[in-house]
């Protein structure tokens, strides 16, 4: 019996063992197994193919309005596509025959989304520490440099003009920028941000403080955490001002009181242009306002609001004589100086109680409207996805995590029950077809500032792109129409016409107040860093009849969903070519 017990427990003690090791085994098998998993997500990243757009209704769906596009992913044969009350349908594009543009723009949509992409492409460059070697600041810069100084957030010194590139700045980007701009000094910090003005801070800091790398030169310092290198470039200024821009604003009535209305002015014989530019510019004004030998260097405010112009005629001897039509009018130039008076712009100190949308199908303005929106409210916008170039020239909401209610809205081109109703209210920005389908196909080819190639507008490319992306820009609005919960329809026309008033409406749907002023700069600066130069496709018109005849049938569609949930319609230009 104890022979047969002590067999019993060598059994059982060799079994504990084997059940130990195969257990090891599993779980080291395991852990090999999802670390090759996950480096093969990262490695098919780039070229995801979820497919998310497309616009086809199965011939048992009639009179049930467009379908959710996220219900077609494996589309039954022969899908159809409703279009409007008449019924007349058109036949949508097999998906397993989608061309390859669409299949990289779905996986755009998919791996843009930062649940923890952002992970992996965050600067993992290493910062000198204080007390580690001083970095250069002179071997290969054109400035002089002044040394480290003490940065607050609050009250800059520097804060003639700001500038973000977190991914590519150096010392000569920045002290370019700032003398192109006629300013005297130019600070870093941060690696990253640029800051411009005419006055040296005043709290000097310890050399070693200055002690990040700029993002786009190895061993050069950009500043630090609330310090800056600063550098002065007046000698640069020279070369700087034929790349000077001193725009003409127009002839204008002028305030009953000059001196009032603008805080610094100037009397000279024989004032010129450039002689009122240069000194608004050194005090860091964006307006220099002429009235014969008068100049005069402020803001747009309530009392020069610079939206009532006048006649040019009127104008016509304010420049020589100091009695045009009895120094009622005056010209007015806009100074390379930016405004600054709304460029601050910070996370919300608590989390916001309403998830807001701002929707749009891509190439309608969304990022202009997130540029407007930050520098009315001073809040950070957030994104649905991540986008690089945005991040890098300043839309920190980019990186911030889209649910994390810091911002204060955020940006999406989603559509489908499910994406739709996460979001407690929207702001949903439309654009005519026409001009969005254009703009899209111009960033998809040649990112957010270039355009398409003559050869690539007439590839196969271009029709296939249309024929599905028309479908979308139709299903977005719908399914925002149907499922959204709360919906501000702005569209861009309006807000490019009109900037104020439609800018005041999305503000307060935002639940946020701003001050006129505040609302003035924004005009001052309406158009942000992502505009595209309208001269080289002034004129071109790159859609077939058939294309027009496609289009057309979205538009009448749209157009009367939005009347039949009591929004105004498409605007005028929308009606069909």
């Amino acid at each position: 019996m104890a022979k047969a017990f002590f067999r019993l427990q060598k059994f059982l003690r060799r079994t504990q063992f084997l059940l130990f090791f195969l257990t090891a085994a599993y779980l080291m098998a395991g852990s090999l197994l999802l670390l090759q998993r996950t480096r093969l997500v990262i490695q098919q990243g780039s070229r995801g193919t979820s497919a998310n757009q497309a616009l086809p209704v199965p011939d048992g769906m009639a009179g049930a309005g467009i379908a959710d596009p996220r219900t077609l992913q494996n589309p039954r044969p022969g899908p159809r596509l409703l279009v409007g009350t008449g019924a007349r349908q058109e036949p949508a594009l097999d998906q397993h025959h989608s061309p390859r543009w669409l299949a990289s723009r779905n996986s755009e949509l998919r791996q843009l989304r930062r649940r923890w992409f952002h992970r992996f492409i965050s600067d993992q460059e290493p910062m000198q520490t204080a007390g580690s070697k001083a970095m250069k600041h002179t071997a290969e810069h054109k400035g002089t440099y002044m040394g480290c100084f003490s940065d607050d957030s609050r009250e800059r010194t520097l804060k003639g003009a700001v500038f973000y590139d977190l991914r590519k700045m150096t010392v000569s980007h920045c002290q370019e920028a700032c003398a192109e701009r006629a300013y005297t000094y130019a600070g870093l910090a941060y690696g990253a941000e640029c800051y411009c003005g005419n006055k040296l801070p005043a709290t000097a800091s310890k050399p070693e403080e200055c002690n990040s790398e700029c993002k786009g030169e190895k061993g050069s310092a950009c500043g630090g955490v609330n310090r800056l290198s600063v550098y002065r470039v007046e000698e640069l200024r020279a070369g700087a001002r034929r790349r000077r821009n001193v725009i003409y604003r127009g002839c204008f009535r002028a305030p009953e009181n000059l001196t009032d209305t603008f805080p610094a002015s100037l009397i000279q014989p024989n004032l010129t242009v450039e002689m009122c530019s240069e000194f608004c510019s050194k005090k860091e004004f964006p307006l220099a306002v002429i009235r014969g030998r008068e100049c005069y260097c402020g803001y747009p405010t309530g009392r020069f609001s610079l939206r009532d112009g006048a006649d040019g005629l009127l104008c016509s001897g304010t420049h020589n004589t100091s009695g045009a039509v009895e120094g009622k009018y005056c010209l007015v130039y806009q100074t390379p100086v930016q405004d600054t008076r709304c460029t601050d712009r910070k996370f919300l100190t608590t989390k916001s109680k309403v998830f807001v949308a701002l929707s749009s199908f891509p190439g309608a303005g969304n990022t202009w409207a997130r540029h407007l929106i930050e520098h009315a409210t001073g809040y950070y916008t957030g994104s649905y996805y991540f986008d690089g170039a945005l991040y890098n020239k300043g839309f920190k909401g980019e990186k911030d995590h889209w649910r994390s209610r810091r911002t204060i809205c955020v940006k999406t081109h989603e559509s489908g029950k499910t994406e739709i109703e996460m979001f407690d209210s929207a702001i949903l920005l439309i654009r005519n077809p026409y001009k969005s389908l254009m703009a899209e196909f111009n960033r998809k080819y040649a990112g957010h500032l270039g355009y398409a190639t003559d050869r690539t507008w007439k590839s196969k490319e271009w029709p296939d792109f249309v024929t599905s992306y028309a479908s979308w820009w139709a299903s977005h609005v719908l399914d925002w129409l149907k499922y959204g919960k709360r919906l501000l329809v702005v569209h861009y026309e309006d807000l490019k016409q009109s900037l104020i008033p439609k800018l005041k409406e999305m503000v307060e749907f935002l639940n946020m107040t701003v001050t006129e002023d505040r609302l003035l700069c924004v005009e001052n600066n309406r158009d942000g860093n992502f505009k595209r130069s309208g001269a080289k496709q002034k004129d071109f018109e790159p859609f077939t009849q058939e294309m027009k005849d496609l289009i057309n049938r979205y538009i009448l569609t749209v157009d009367e969903a939005l009347r039949g949930r009591n929004f105004t319609g498409l605007p005028r230009e929308y009606v069909p070519r």
